[in-house]
């Protein structure tokens, strides 16, 4: 897996399109008393290419997902990625901010689908091998 510096956030989340895409695995993982976040995820590219992508969010210091009855399962309907207090925050919801807004922790902590912790690891995952092995990244 590729490990993302913070100052990478938004030019990787310009890379690809999250919304309209889907969750396709969600896990909490714990070890050694660390929890880690590990998402599988079907997005499509910015040239329209589509992808599976696996995110790795180690060292979780918190999170929450709630589903509820009204909401549909697994389809990303907007996703932001921020460096706030020296941890980086993940959300696959809709902030509800208008453009350009840049979010706040609050607006992280108010989605019902975040995570945040203190390294994010990234990889694409090849058609067929849905456990692991990764595409070369594209520059």
């Amino acid at each position: 897996m590729n490990r993302m510096n913070p100052s990478e956030l938004q030019q990787f989340a310009r890379k690809y399109r999250f919304p309209g895409g889907r969750i396709r695995r969600l896990a909490i993982q714990h070890r050694k008393g660390e929890a880690s976040l590990v998402a599988t995820l079907s997005v499509r590219t910015s040239d329209g290419s589509p992808v599976k992508l696996k995110l790795r969010l180690e060292r979780v210091e918190e999170y929450r997902f709630q589903k509820r009855p009204t909401m549909g399962s697994g389809r990303i309907s907007e996703f932001r990625m921020s460096y706030l207090q020296g941890r980086i925050f993940l959300t696959f919801d809709s902030l509800g901010l208008t453009p350009g807004e840049v979010p706040g922790i609050h607006d992280f902590r108010a989605s019902e689908a975040f995570a945040a912790g203190d390294v994010l690891m990234w990889e694409e995952v090849k058609p067929g091998n849905e456990t692991g092995g990764t595409s070369s990244p594209q520059s």
